[in-house]
């Protein structure tokens, strides 16, 4: 196999030119600002750090986080905050349905922390904010990024039976890497979580991020696993470490190896897969129904 160019860590300190992205402005972005903030509601564009906010937030389209901005895991890739989280907002559902409304979205994504310490992991407030966006803006077709259930395969029945047209749950880091990136997650769980949603009817999607130090035989088995348990759709891009307490980016990997990876994960049976550096799980979303 020939091997594809890979910028090395040595550029740790500058990012390539492939990464940049523009300053996010517009009257589209500050009218979803205002929205998220009267609202008082969580995107996980901004406890996220994430590079597309500009971008999507322009187009008028917003990844809410429901369930509050703060974890119960500690995953050392992600900037959202970890610790023991606040009683969870009842009137939440409703007030991110208004705003789904009021942006006059066409496509939503919705996301969470993890919630270990509820009993339900926070199925029902996921019902029930699916339930009322539904409700309010029949026509919006709803895509869930969910949180591990730590196999409480009834709380997974109750997050993914309201009528969302997409499901996701992302695996993050190939099989190898594990233990260093998703300490408290378990591989083979994701995946059977990712295969029961398959089971239950759903159109299925997860994502990783590379540039952690996978190889690229790495990558192509979890690409084989995905889709032997159901996965529809996948997304690749680049890890960006959020702060210095966050584990170091180990190598920018060129976009041309982003592409390749998409021409192998389409041969291997994906309907559709997104690579790219600067792919995140909701970016484009809306072409994945």
């Amino acid at each position: 196999m020939v091997e594809l160019p890979i910028a090395q860590a040595e550029s740790k300190s500058k990012k390539p030119d492939w990464l940049r992205v523009k300053l996010p402005i517009g009257e589209e972005y500050k009218k979803v600002r205002t929205l998220v903030d009267q609202y008082k509601l969580h995107t996980i564009c901004q406890s996220g750090n994430c590079p597309n906010m500009g971008e999507c937030w322009g187009a008028g389209t917003a990844t809410f986080m429901i369930l509050g901005n703060v974890c119960t895991r500690s995953c050392s890739f992600c900037a959202v905050k970890t610790g023991k989280p606040n009683e969870y907002d009842e009137d939440e559902p409703r007030r991110v349905a208004e705003a789904i409304f009021l942006m006059n979205v066409k496509h939503a994504v919705l996301t969470s922390v993890n919630r270990d310490e509820l009993k339900d992991r926070g199925a029902a407030i996921w019902h029930e904010t699916v339930k009322k966006v539904k409700e309010i803006s029949p026509g919006t077709t709803i895509e869930t990024l969910i949180p591990d259930v730590k196999a409480n395969w009834d709380a997974l029945e109750v997050m993914i039976s309201p009528g969302q047209e997409v499901v996701s749950h992302n695996m993050e880091t190939v099989e190898r890497l594990y233990r260093m990136v998703r300490p408290q997650a378990k591989y083979a769980r994701s995946l059977e979580q990712i295969q029961r949603t398959k089971a239950y009817g759903k159109r299925t999607k997860s994502g990783i991020m590379v540039g952690l130090g996978e190889t690229k035989e790495d990558v192509y088995k979890i690409m084989d696993d995905l889709v032997e348990h159901g996965c529809d759709v996948m997304t690749i891009g680049q890890y960006l470490q959020p702060t210095k307490m966050h584990i170091e980016v180990a190598e920018y990997i060129h976009p041309d190896l982003f592409a390749h990876y998409k021409e192998i994960g389409l041969s291997k049976g994906f309907q559709i897969v997104e690579s790219s550096p600067l792919v995140r799980s909701s970016y484009h979303a809306e072409r994945h129904l």
